[in-house]
């Protein structure tokens, strides 16, 4: 294992980072005045460039993870107007996620999750518009389909993976979604007491095999590592193709308050991992069972993983679209780190280690960086432009630093309004960023809204990259919590706004009103059911209390946004129907007496007369 270089520092960086962000928390009282934020010429410029006419189109989607709300959030750029909201990991009435039988079987018995990193499907590095993938720190992630804009799987949870952060990174092909732990435990899972978490904890990096045509998720691969806690990756393009780099802190291994005992050390690191060679060690046999998935140690297989120093507390690492630069940002310094692929190969060939953790070689600091830049205070996540510009939010000065990638040197930098967390460029993780626009993700909302109460609304500001100097264009207040967000060309992305009849093979699907009826079997009843405007085929039924019921029911429009819903009072149940959709609601009938179901749904003139009774003798 490598000494830990501690020093004094370790515990003020703490308090100084405490310190700061609690002097910019105090929230003060907006106030309306002409031309706040900039000139008349400057807002009337940001309003034009943010300005969507009626009937006109954004240029961009932009997908933001919902934090603990187990959401994610759908927004139009530049307007940065609020479309839809995908339901992932939390039952959601608005569209009846989470109450009929196939969303309710994906979650399971957990009905939260907190949700941080969505990745769009690539294809050569390019988001394709495909899948949108999300990860959930239980232990989850989920694949949405982006041709109807709904989650399709959800896989997991996956064994020994504790505190899944640190995903759901894809790569270029979208072989891999990538995972790995924020919270190590002994694997296989046992009780170890917290004295030994040096040495019986370990942390998991795991590979979820996507299938190239459905896209359905499998379990892959995991690489036995070391007790860290795993925090963001990024997948190699081009000339770094087959490698997956995640950023990690707690490095001294230790417990208690991770403020001071896990800032002891000077620098933490990222780990690469060849996930080519993780998957050829697989089909060689190598690796243990455990727990139902394959597990390599790294220090039985060499040339898995390897570590590179980083700076302390590190929280983005991200590959230059040309693959050839792994930047890295460390949360408590004030500098961001080029390290250069090619070097990182040849330190590798020439066995240039500083070191070993648990038998993952440590690579030495000077032979594999290119430049040290000087951007300022917190760094924490880059974005890439077209032109060879690179763009780093910086938490502690609450601003987006733009500096030359080759050069390193600092052109520009744009103050944030808040506390700023990720960035989100234009296509900004692909082989070819767009530019034009950058969302920052910010924390610690404060000032620039109306009072809400003690809970904040969130933000995210938009910022316009597309000229020499960086500008401000717009504040959007959003759902909580945007962590992290990908942002991708909307004329990539093709949904349907109807589901085509004869796509629609499910077993209990009806489209004549002659078909609609009860069936029963014992005590098990099946309603076939027919939504169209502006009724409901039967528009009541009969049951006995204590059976079970199937209610399926098939919505047989064929027109855009003529949604049905299907609410049955008292029985906690409410269902959403797409035009040309089936559903299915399974339930026992535990309460006698007659019950009303209704259209929830706003559909015609005639929606309130949607409606029907469910009798229970």
């Amino acid at each position: 294992m490598v000494g830990s270089n501690r020093t004094p520092w370790a515990a003020l960086s703490a308090l100084v980072l405490v310190t700061l962000v609690t002097a910019q928390c105090t929230p003060s009282q907006p106030t309306a005045r002409p031309g706040a934020g900039g000139t008349q010429s400057d807002l009337a410029q940001a309003a034009i460039k943010t300005y969507v006419a009626p009937g006109d189109l954004d240029e961009y989607y932009m997908f933001a993870s919902g934090g603990h709300s187990g959401n994610i959030y759908v927004y139009g750029l530049p307007s940065m107007r609020h479309l839809s909201t995908i339901p992932v990991y939390a039952p959601y009435p608005a569209t009846g996620y989470g109450f009929d039988d196939d969303s309710k079987k994906m979650l399971g018995d957990l009905t939260w999750g907190d949700a941080h990193h969505p990745a769009l499907s690539e294809t050569k590095g390019d988001y394709d518009g495909r899948w949108l993938f999300i990860n959930e720190m239980n232990g989850r992630i989920a694949r949405i389909d982006l041709r109807d804009f709904k989650t399709k799987q959800i896989l997991g949870p996956v064994p020994n993976l504790h505190g899944n952060h640190s995903s759901s990174f894809v790569t270029p092909n979208t072989e891999y979604a990538m995972m790995a732990t924020r919270f190590s435990r002994p694997v296989p899972q046992r009780a170890v007491g917290i004295d030994k978490y040096a040495t019986e904890y370990k942390g998991i990096i795991a590979g979820v095999k996507i299938d190239p045509v459905s896209g359905e998720m499998s379990l892959g691969w995991q690489i036995l590592m070391p007790p860290f806690d795993y925090d963001i990756g990024d997948a190699g393009k081009l000339v770094s193709d087959g490698w997956m780099f995640f950023t990690s802190y707690n490095t001294e291994r230790a417990t208690g308050s991770l403020e001071v005992t896990a800032s002891q050390r000077d620098r933490d690191y990222i780990a690469a991992v060849d996930w080519r060679a993780a998957e050829k060690a697989i089909a060689e046999g190598k690796g243990e069972m455990i727990g139902g998935v394959r597990v390599l140690d790294p220090a039985k297989v060499p040339g898995l993983v390897y570590l590179m120093p980083c700076g302390k507390s590190p929280h983005g690492v991200d590959v230059s679209p040309d693959g050839k630069w792994i930047i890295g940002s460390g949360k408590l310094q004030g500098v961001t780190t080029a390290f250069n692929f090619e070097k990182v190969q040849t330190a590798i060939r020439n066995k240039d280690f500083a070191g070993d953790e648990d038998g993952i070689p440590v690579l030495k600091y000077e032979s594999i960086k290119d430049a040290e830049i000087a951007v300022g205070l917190g760094p924490l996540h880059t974005q890439f432009g077209p032109d060879g510009y690179a763009y780093t939010s910086l938490f502690l000065d609450s601003a987006v630093a733009k500096w030359k990638l080759g050069t390193w040197e600092v052109v520009d930098k744009v103050p944030m309004s808040y506390n700023i967390g990720h960035l989100a460029g234009a296509e900004g993780d692909t082989v070819s960023p767009d530019g034009n626009y950058l969302v920052g993700l910010n924390k610690l909302s404060h000032g620039r809204h109306l009072n809400v109460g003690p809970s904040q609304p969130e933000s995210s500001q938009l910022v316009d990259i597309s000229e020499e100097k960086m500008k401000l264009l717009y504040d959007a207040f959003t759902e909580p919590e945007p962590h992290y967000a990908q942002i991708v060309k909307a004329d990539k992305i093709k949904p349907i706004e109807v589901y085509p009849k004869d796509e629609n093979k499910h077993p209990l699907a009806i489209w004549d009103v002659k078909d609609a009826g009860v069936t029963r079997n014992g005590n098990r009843v099946t309603v076939k059911m027919i939504a169209v405007r502006s009724s409901f085929s039967p528009t009541s039924f009969e049951i006995r209390e204590g059976d079970i019921v199937t209610v399926a029911i098939t919505n047989i429009e064929q027109t855009t946004d003529e949604l049905h819903g299907w609410g049955l009072l008292d029985y906690n149940i409410n269902l959403v129907v797409d035009p040309g959709e089936t559903k299915t609601v399974t339930f026992t009938a535990k309460k006698g007496g007659v019950f009303a179901y209704y259209c929830t749904n706003f559909c015609s003139a005639l929606h309130q007369e949607m409606q029907g009774y469910m009798i229970v003798k």
